[in-house]
């Protein structure tokens, strides 16, 4: 029994990823032993790894992918900037409109909020 978690699609992501790491390390030519050794853990906790046990540390993740030369994706994982869903809803989260005259001052003021004369070279007016 190799994951605890209670969610079964939880337990089937971290099966597929412990099988990608073994093909990973096996594509190396890197042994078991050689690769505990290379991470600083026991064969054991490899093998639990490697069976998607959810029980072994993210600090055990991330030295297993430095080891395999992959530790990029650990920092790209969930990055802002590709994270679909999250664009969505910072989309959602705009304004529908603007409101002029929120930020407009009074009518005494006699300072004027200045608009630019024209776009720069690239079409932009601010």
């Amino acid at each position: 029994m190799a994951a605890k978690v209670s969610s079964l699609n939880a337990r089937r992501a971290l099966e597929a990823l412990g099988a990608n790491i073994k093909t990973a390390r096996l594509k190396r030519r890197i042994s078991v032993q050689g690769f505990a050794e290379r991470v600083g853990v026991s064969e054991s906790t490899i093998s639990r790894l490697e069976k998607g046990d959810d029980g072994v540390s993210i600090g055990t993740l991330a030295m297993a992918c430095l080891v395999l030369g992959e530790i990029g994706r650990i920092s790209e994982f969930l990055d802002p900037g590709s994270d679909d869903t999250g664009l969505l809803l910072d989309r959602e989260a705009l304004p529908k409109r603007i409101d002029r005259k929120r930020g407009a001052k009074t009518a005494g003021s006699a300072e004027k909020t200045a608009l630019p004369d024209s776009d720069d070279d690239e079409g932009v007016g601010f």
